[in-house]
């Protein structure tokens, strides 16, 4: 039987058709491969291999994307970032530089009391008040010096101890009570006299109108000391805190006349003077700390 020329035809081959088979013949029947065909066959399987790995690689970089976008919008449905701006704090809740500072409730404890307040006004200062009370004691000491305590004096009729034109001052004053204690020490005697007054404003008027060169407190002598500053030359002064007139009078206990030489008298009548002060200060300071504990 006659198959043509070359014998029987064998069918084409096609690399992307399953099951055909490469003509290629080992045997010495001199037939050579079809090295055209096997090149184009071979150019063609690699253009596709190379379309099916772009295709590949775009496919999978779309399925990263729609799970990452996937991944945004359902994280956390409370804090969405899009679709719905009413879940978003309202603008006056955000805090800012606009903000106003946190108000804090006033605390209860109340003011400081003034411990003056409760000497200025005889509404306020109502203490027990007395010459043993504003200077009790036998004795004091001011810094290196102790003063003896002697005798006391205590009157309502202000102008009956003192001399001069101090009586007047205190009656410019409405005065209520006067109270004079003497001090020794070393020859020395000095006399303190504290006026009383109604109100601050009635103490400052007496002591304006004092004039310690021309009017004094009468001295207070007794009990171991001599009449003292009858007719001799004496050191005076005049001061007042709250509704308190203090007053000095400082002289030698043997008569003798002071003069600006004789400097253990004004620091005596300095020292008695600072300690009257002290002791009314005291008085406001007491009732002061008895209101607020009270």
């Amino acid at each position: 039987m006659s198959y043509g020329q070359g014998g029987p035809q064998q069918p084409q081959w096609d690399p992307w058709k399953p099951h055909s088979q490469q003509p290629w013949n080992g045997g010495g029947d001199g037939e050579t491969p079809d090295w055209a065909a096997l090149a184009e066959a071979s150019e063609a399987r690699n253009k596709r291999r190379r379309m099916l790995f772009i295709g590949g690689g775009a496919l999978a970089t779309l399925a990263v994307g729609a799970a990452v976008a996937l991944a945004v919008t359902s994280a956390d449905g409370s804090n969405q970032a899009g679709g719905d701006p009413s879940s978003l704090p309202p603008t006056a809740s955000i805090p800012g530089e606009t903000a106003t500072a946190p108000s804090f409730a006033p605390t209860s404890a109340p003011p400081p009391l003034n411990p003056k307040d409760f000497i200025s006004s005889k509404n306020k200062d109502t203490a027990p008040l007395g010459p043993d009370i504003l200077f009790p004691g036998s004795q004091l000491t001011m810094g290196s010096t102790v003063y003896k305590k002697g005798p006391t004096a205590d009157t309502t009729n202000c102008g009956s101890a003192a001399k001069g034109t101090l009586p007047q001052a205190l009656a410019a004053g409405r005065c209520t009570r006067l109270m004079r204690v003497t001090y020794t020490q070393g020859g020395i005697a000095v006399t303190v006299g504290v006026a009383v007054f109604d109100t601050e404003a009635q103490a400052v008027t007496a002591k304006k109108a004092a004039d310690p060169k021309k009017g004094t407190v009468q001295p207070v002598s007794g009990k171991g000391v001599k009449p003292f500053c009858n007719g001799a030359v004496c050191r005076s002064t005049v001061n007042s805190y709250g509704r308190y007139a203090y007053f000095t009078l400082t002289g030698f206990t043997d008569g003798k006349n002071v003069t600006m030489k004789d400097t253990k008298i004004f620091a005596t009548g300095d020292d008695l003077a600072e300690f009257a002060f002290r002791q009314i200060a005291r008085r406001g300071e007491a009732q002061a700390s008895a209101a607020a504990n009270g």
